[in-house]
């Protein structure tokens, strides 16, 4: 399954990149069918380094939402990500872990569209 593939989805992004979203970014991922439950029970067992990379990264409030296929992901950051900043090796374990449940990049990352924010309120 790919992106363009998925029924309604575009094949471009628009929008602001993930970088470019500043310490509040979301976006929406897919999940292949049938693999709701298993992506739920990775996320129960998540890995206390990925837990502890996102610290380090300055992730903070990540929550991620499942309608369907769809997942939405939320995150708030201490910094900005940069373009170059180099995937670490424990992300790409993670990736490699879950590519066979999402909807994923040739690399193996997978597919990610940001959303683009419409209001804010604190």
């Amino acid at each position: 399954m790919t992106i363009s593939s998925i029924p309604g989805r575009p094949r471009r992004t628009t929008g602001k990149s993930m970088e470019e979203q500043g310490s509040r970014q979301a976006w929406v991922m897919y999940l292949k069918a049938g693999n709701e439950e298993v992506y739920k029970s990775k996320h129960d067992e998540i890995w206390p380094e990925m837990l502890e990379l996102m610290k380090t990264e300055g992730i903070r409030n990540y929550s991620i939402y499942r309608h369907g296929l769809t997942l939405f992901a939320y995150l708030e950051r201490d910094r900005p990500a940069t373009k170059h900043q180099k995937v670490s090796p424990i992300q790409l374990r993670w990736w490699a872990m879950m590519a066979p449940y999402m909807v994923c990049n040739p690399d193996g990352s997978p597919v990610q569209e940001p959303i683009k924010e419409m209001f804010h309120a604190d």
